[in-house]
């Protein structure tokens, strides 16, 4: 779900959105830079320009300094949607845009404050040893089923783990998940501005599936009082949260952003990997300490190469960020990867370090909107990369990728074999 941010930001224009496809020919932008070969010299030219500066073609402000972001994050004059369109026009009034309307982490205020609670308790107390049990099971499961030393099999590797493993945490059955994981994928595109409408149509057939399932879901849920959700619906009771038209879709946001963040990630830690064959030698010869290296090369990606590149926010009342008066209906883009390469913050911040001291990543958000599945997302890459380096036969060097047009996701796309001939 990294894209929708951009959805309000009416300055945008189908020519625009069709440089996103031309990223790597194209002169870089705030709008091609997610999905570019190397966005970091242009993130750093933000950083070394005005504290927060404004680009007069996109109307909007741009914050790429650690200290700004962080100034933006906390300030409750910056919502996560603007006051005249809390749900993308191009999805209101369908399936999907009734999901969007709920999600704790796109609304503001008091009506949202103990869903948001109820939902960060719950995720807070999931047994991350649990989580690492279903990534072990599902990742040799998706192996025998999609040839990861293939491009396109890699790739739907990536993106179907995730959404399995949570399918799995949530109580879905083992012969539900394909179907899950569809739903998933359609359901994420509307939630671009580069949807066609074919693919909202899609989404919101999605969505409605998905509803359904989630619906029957947490009925069954009654009858496992030790679950996950059934703890979730414990925790909504005991604070006061009856609405279960706002559980279900929460819990349909909770998986969707699972399974773009996640893939990105696994997929940012696989092409470090083959940038950095030093780091890949000390994975490779493993060790005892393997799952905390490989713990340490997840969190740094995170940082180094962030799967959610910049997020928006929305000026709701008229203040003043980084020495700069603001007024309602401004928009802010802000720039997580560049705050997270910013020397004031991680010191030599080009460098990959797997055991970086005081490491400070903005990619999962900060402060009041930080994300609470961050450890979730870090688990199932890491055991990820773990179950890919104990396969001989998948060869890092051959890795060839594109990333996924996107106007904040940079999620690689593995588009070659990996092999001289596709495996049959």
């Amino acid at each position: 779900m990294v894209d929708e941010l951009f959805n309000a930001n009416k300055s945008y224009t189908a020519f625009h959105y069709l440089t996103i496809s031309l990223a790597m020919t194209q002169p870089i932008t705030i709008l091609n830079a997610a999905c570019h070969t190397n966005p970091y010299p242009y993130y750093a030219s933000l950083r070394e320009g005005p504290a927060l500066a404004f680009n007069a073609e996109l109307k909007c402000w741009i914050a790429s300094r650690a200290a700004v972001v962080k100034e933006v994050l906390e300030s409750a004059a910056c919502a996560v949607r603007p006051i005249t369109e809390p749900v993308p026009r191009n999805i209101a009034g369908g399936s999907a845009g009734e999901i969007f309307s709920h999600l704790v982490r796109m609304n503001e205020g008091k009506a949202h404050a103990v869903p948001k609670q109820v939902i960060q308790s719950s995720l807070s107390k999931l047994d991350l040893s649990g989580i690492a049990a279903h990534t072990q099971q599902h990742a040799t499961r998706l192996t025998s089923k999609y040839d990861v030393r293939t491009g396109n099999g890699l790739t739907q590797y990536l993106f179907n783990l995730p959404v399995h493993v949570m399918g799995s945490v949530l109580g879905f059955q083992e012969n539900a998940l394909p179907a899950l994981a569809n739903w998933m994928s359609d359901f994420v595109r509307c939630l671009s501005p580069l949807s066609t409408a074919e693919q909202i149509d899609a989404a919101h057939i999605a969505a409605k599936a998905l509803q359904n399932s989630f619906r029957h879901l947490l009925q069954d849920s009654q009858a496992k009082p030790d679950g996950f959700l059934a703890g979730l619906q414990s925790e909504a009771t005991q604070l006061g949260w009856h609405h279960a038209d706002g559980i279900l879709p929460n819990l349909i946001g909770l998986l969707s952003q699972t399974y773009e963040a996640t893939a990105g990630l696994a997929g940012n830690s696989l092409t470090a990997l083959h940038a950095h064959p030093d780091i890949l030698k000390i994975m490779r010869d493993g060790g005892a300490d393997l799952p905390q290296k490989l713990s340490q090369l997840v969190t740094e990606i995170a940082r180094y190469d962030a799967p959610v590149q910049n997020t928006r926010r929305f000026v709701i009342q008229d203040c003043e960020i980084a020495g700069q008066k603001l007024q309602t209906g401004d928009v802010i883009v802000v720039l997580l990867a560049a705050a997270n390469r910013d020397a004031a913050t991680n010191p030599d911040p080009d460098t990959l370090q797997l055991d970086r001291p005081d490491r400070k990543v903005f990619t999962f958000g900060y402060g009041r909107h930080a994300c609470p599945g961050q450890h979730i997302a870090e688990q199932i890459a890491g055991i990820c990369l773990h179950h890919l380096l104990s396969m001989p036969a998948f060869d890092f060097a051959t890795l060839h990728w594109t990333y996924r047009p996107s106007l904040n996701g940079r999620i690689p796309i593995f588009t070659q074999p990996l092999h001289n001939k596709e495996t049959p």
